[in-house]
């Protein structure tokens, strides 16, 4: 089984940044791609940022010039860092990891972006 552990959420005021981590361990055979998530209040879950083992990027064009995901697949880890952060970036933040074919979530971490 594997297991997906987010951290770094918090609460910033607009024009800031933070710096999410995302970690993965358990019984892991093949990482082909790590992915974050969010889903803010009232709305539906949405994709934001994802890369694969090859270094492969893509963003949502809400994200895209503000966020970079980064990590070491290898090392089961991926960071999402956002910059310039707007009230409508808050939400719980989901990162995803994909072995071989299956997808596991973590339990998500809050970002909240005040005006």
């Amino acid at each position: 089984q594997v297991q997906v552990v987010e951290s770094g959420g918090g609460l910033v005021q607009a024009g800031g940044s933070l710096r999410l981590s995302c970690a993965a361990s358990g019984s892991i055979l093949s990482i082909n791609a790590m992915a974050w998530h969010r889903q803010g209040p009232g709305k539906q879950r949405e994709f934001v940022a994802s890369i694969t083992n090859s270094g492969r990027t893509a963003y949502a064009d809400a994200v895209s010039g503000r966020f970079t995901i980064s990590g070491d697949i290898a090392k089961n880890t991926v960071y999402l860092q956002m910059n310039n952060l707007k009230p409508e970036d808050t939400a719980v933040y989901y990162c995803g990891v994909q072995d071989r074919i299956r997808w596991t979530w973590g339990q998500g971490t809050q970002v909240t972006v005040s005006p």
